[in-house]
C-alpha cells in the first residue's frame, strides 16, 4: 500500500487524541506504505525502526494518552536526517566510517518524542550536509518523488522525499547553504528553516557550526507551526542557542531581486513561475526591487571564502586518517580549507560584517524578501556529470541567508510540466519566524496552486513535450513520426503572442516555419508528450532549415518545439494572421 495523499501532522495527533484512531492503527499503516515504497527508493533510508521497534514505541504513545497525558503530537510518524542524533540509532552522517552510536537524542528529537511522536528512521543526505542536490551518498540518490529521473534536491534529500512520498507526516532536516529549502521546492514543500539559535543544534553533526539550522519539512504550514511550537526554545546545552524571540513584521513591503539581476539558467517555466507569484505576492503587499549583488556576494563567502574551512573543522580529523572514506566530491568540496589561514579567515570577517550592516539596512526599506528558492532543476544524472558547478547554481538564491542571520521559510509557487515543483523562499530578519508563516498562509491562500501531480511510482517520467505546429500535426502527412513512437497527445494549445508563421516554400511535404517575433500573434499548435529516447530519435530526423528548439506556450510554460533557420523564410508566405496551420490548409483547398 501506498498512500496517494500526504498525511498531515494535526490531523493524525488530533485524531489519536480523539480516539478515532490510535497511534498502533498509524504505525501499521506506516509500516505497509515503507514496506510498498523500499521497492521504489529504498535509498530515502540509512536506518530505520523494526517493525517491533515501531509498534512498542506506538503502544507506549496510546498508554500516555489513555493516563491523560497531553500530547500535540500523538502518534504521528516522523523522519530524522542522519546527521542528527536519534537515541538507539547510529548517526553516520552517510559516511560509514564516521558512524557512532550517540548516548542520547538530540534536544530537537527529545521533545518531538516527548509530544508524542513516533520516530520512523534516519535518513539520506548528502554526505557530512555538503550539497543541495542529493546525489553525494555512499546510500544512494534519494529522488523527487514526483519525477525519479530528477534530483530529490539536499542535502537533507532523504526527509524530503520521505514526507512527499507520504510516509511520514514530517521530517527533521538541516540547513546551512539551503538544505533545508532546495528539497522544499522540487518536491512541493513547506521547508521551516528556524532564525538560528531558534531551534537547539545539540546532538546535531555540524556541517558549519556558526551557520547551521535544524529544519522541518512539511506538507503545510498548520504542521510547520505545530512542529516549530514543540522543539523552539531556548538551550543550555547549546552554545549557540538564544531566549526565544518573535519579531512582528508591521508593514508589508516585499524586496525582490532586479530583473537584470535574476538567474534561471535557462529555465523558462521557471521564469515564468516566478512572475506569477510576485504578481500574487502583490495582493498582500508593496513589491520592490533590490540590488541583490551584495546579498550575493556574502554567498560567495561560503564556498568561495573562508567558511570553506569551517567545513574543513569538522571534518579535519578524518580528511586526516581515512579521507578515502569521505565522497570524492564532498572532499574536494572541503579540502581547500586546510589551506585557508587565519589572515583569510579574519578578512572575511570583516567583509562579512560589512554586508551584514548593509543587510539590516535593507529592513529599514522593506519587511521581507521573496526569492526564488532555487532557478532550476536538474536530473540525476546531470548532477552525477556536473557535481559542482550545478550544485552551485542550485545554491544561488540561497547561500547568504544564515551567513546574515536571516530567517527563511520556503514554500511551494507552481509546477513545472516535469511534475517537479518550482518554490518561492520568504525570508525576514532574525526573530521573524512566526510573522514568515502568518504572511506564507496569506500567500497560499490567494496563490491558485494546482493539484499536487501523482507520485512516480515506476520512473516513467522521463518524458518530453514537444509542440507541432505544421506537418506533424493530427492527420497531417508526418504525423505518423509522432505515432510510430508512441508520443501522447497532450492538448491543443496556443503560443504566446511572440511568434510569426510562414509556408516554406519549396517544402515537401510543405510544411511551415514558426519564428520567434516581437510583433507576433498567437499560433495554433498539438503538444505531444515522448520518451527521452523516442525524442532523440525524433529530433534526429527533423530536417534543416527546421530545428528543435524551446516554444512559450500562452500560459508561459516551454515547451520543446521546432524552429527554424533564418534560410527557412527564403521565398516563404508570412501566415500569421490565420493563426495556425490548419487554417492555411483550409485556405489552398
Amino acid at each position: 500500500m501506498i498512500r496517494l495523499d500526504r498525511i498531515r501532522a494535526a490531523t493524525i495527533a488530533q485524531a489519536v487524541k480523539a480516539g478515532q484512531t490510535t497511534a498502533i492503527a498509524v504505525a501499521e499503516e506506516t509500516l505497509e506504505c515503507l514496506a510498498a515504497y523500499d521497492s521504489i527508493q529504498p535509498q530515502i533510508w540509512i536506518s530505520r525502526a523494526s517493525p517491533e521497534q515501531l509498534l512498542d514505541a506506538a503502544r507506549a504513545i496510546d498508554a500516555r494518552i489513555a493516563a491523560g497525558e497531553v500530547l500535540p503530537l500523538a502518534g504521528v510518524p516522523f523522519a530524522v536526517k542522519d546527521n542528527i542524533d536519534v537515541a538507539g540509532f547510529e548517526t553516520t552522517a552517510a559516511c560509514p566510517a564516521f558512524g557512532y552510536l550517540p548516548d542520547a537524542s538530540a534536544t530537537v528529537v527529545e521533545r518531538l518524542l516527548a509530544a508524542g511522536a513516533l520516530c520512523v528512521g534516519k535518513t539520506n543526505l548528502d554526505q557530512f550536509a555538503t550539497g543541495l542536490n542529493g546525489t553525494r551518498s555512499p546510500y544512494g540518490a534519494p529522488r523527487n518523488a514526483y519525477n525519479l529521473a530528477y534530483v530529490s534536491g539536499g542535502s537533507s534529500s532523504g526527509s524530503s522525499s520521505a514526507v512527499a512520498a507520504g510516509l511520514v507526516a514530517f521530517a527533521l532536516g538541516t540547513d546551512t547553504a539551503g538544505s533545508g529549502r532546495v528539497p522544499a521546492a522540487f518536491q512541493h514543500l513547506i521547508g521551516f528553516k528556524p532564525s538560528k539559535g531558534r531551534w537547539s543544534n545539540r546532538g546535531l553533526v555540524p556541517a558549519c557550526r556558526t551557520l547551521d539550522c535544524i529544519s522541518v519539512f512539511t506538507d503545510d504550514i498548520a504542521d510547520a507551526r505545530l512542529i516549530d511550537a514543540v522543539v523552539a526554545g531556548f538551550d543550555a546545552a547549546d552554545a549557540y542557542s538564544k531566549p526565544l524571540a518573535n519579531r512582528p513584521l508591521e508593514r508589508k513591503t516585499i524586496g525582490v531581486p532586479r530583473r537584470d539581476q535574476r538567474m534561471f539558467f535557462g529555465d523558462g517555466e521557471a521564469e515564468y513561475l516566478y512572475d506569477r507569484a510576485l504578481e500574487k505576492l502583490g495582493e498582500l503587499g508593496e513589491v520592490v526591487e533590490i540590488d541583490y549583488a551584495p546579498l550575493q556576494e556574502a554567498a560567495q563567502l561560503l564556498y568561495s571564502g573562508p567558511w570553506v574551512a569551517e567545513r574543513t573543522a569538522a571534518l579535519a580529523s578524518l580528511l586526516a586518517s581515512n579521507p578515502d572514506a569521505i565522497d570524492p566530491t564532498v572532499r574536494e568540496v572541503v579540502s581547500p580549507g586546510l589551506e585557508i589561514g587565519a589572515v583569510d579567515l579574519f578578512n572575511g570577517i570583516y567583509r562579512l560584517a560589512e554586508l551584514k550592516r548593509h543587510a539590516d539596512q535593507l529592513w529599514n526599506s522593506i519587511d521581507l524578501m521573496a526569492f526564488p528558492t532555487t532557478g532550476t532543476t536538474y536530473r540525476v544524472a546531470e548532477l552525477q556529470a556536473a557535481p559542482i558547478a550545478l550544485n552551485s547554481a542550485l545554491g544561488f538564491y540561497t547561500n547568504f541567508v544564515n551567513l546574515l542571520d536571516m530567517a527563511a521559510l520556503a514554500i511551494p509557487a507552481g509546477m513545472r510540466g516535469n511534475a517537479t515543483g518550482f518554490g518561492i523562499t520568504l525570508i525576514g530578519p532574525a526573530d521573524t519566524d512566526a510573522a514568515l508563516l502568518d504572511i506564507a498562509d496569506a500567500y497560499l491562500a490567494v496563490a491558485d496552486l494546482p493539484s499536487l501531480p501523482p507520485l512516480d511510482l515506476e520512473g516513467k517520467m522521463q518524458t518530453v513535450k514537444l509542440a507541432v505546429v505544421g506537418a506533424h500535426l493530427k492527420d497531417m502527412p508526418l504525423h505518423w513520426q509522432l505515432t510510430s513512437r508512441n508520443a501522447t497527445f497532450v492538448g491543443a494549445f496556443e503560443t504566446a503572442p511572440t511568434y510569426r508563421l510562414y509556408a516554406m516554400a519549396d517544402s515537401v511535404p510543405p510544411k511551415p516555419a514558426l519564428v520567434h517575433s516581437t510583433d507576433g500573434a498567437a499560433i495554433a499548435v498539438e503538444v505531444y508528450e515522448l520518451g527521452v529516447a523516442e525524442f532523440g530519435s525524433f529530433v534526429v530526423e527533423v530536417p534543416a532549415p527546421l530545428a528543435i528548439g524551446t516554444v512559450t506556450l500562452a500560459d508561459g510554460t516551454s515547451v520543446k518545439g521546432f524552429v527554424s533557420e533564418p534560410r527557412a523564410l527564403t521565398g516563404a508566405e508570412d501566415i500569421t494572421s490565420l493563426g495556425g496551420w490548419r487554417a492555411y490548409i483550409a485556405s489552398r483547398a
